[in-house]
């Protein structure tokens, strides 16, 4: 099964270089994937860090296209508050939707996603 890695996996990717043993694995078995959302959290950064060559690689990835259902979005974000989950913004409820849509598992280390995962089908790694 693919993963989509989630931009705080790939935050914690390059302040440890390869210390995170969870995307050299999934690197080495080509199994990651991405999408523009997360790619547009990451670009803006890395691009005024000059890291030009992270963000030609990440260009490399397999890109998961993204269509929101925004009645699903309203309604998952009416759970969060229903369940006092506060916090949780719309691209988090994008990334989680896109993910169940295309049935593939999440790594991430945003604790959202925990909360997530325990009120939607969303499949963590």
């Amino acid at each position: 099964m693919n993963v989509l890695v989630e931009t705080s996996a790939w935050i914690d990717y390059l302040r440890t270089g390869t210390q995170n043993q969870t995307i050299n694995s999934l690197i080495d078995d080509n199994r990651i994937i991405i999408n523009e959302l997360i790619l547009t959290e990451l670009i803006p950064t890395l691009t005024v860090q000059k890291q030009s060559k992270f963000i030609a690689l990440l260009h490399l990835l397999p890109v998961q296209p993204i269509s929101i259902d925004w009645n699903e979005i309203r309604s998952m974000q009416t759970n969060c508050l229903k369940k006092g989950l506060n916090g949780i913004g719309i691209p988090d409820l994008i990334i989680t939707q896109n993910a169940i849509q295309n049935h593939t598992s999440l790594y991430t280390l945003d604790k959202h996603f925990r909360s997530l995962a325990e009120i939607t089908p969303l499949k963590l790694l």
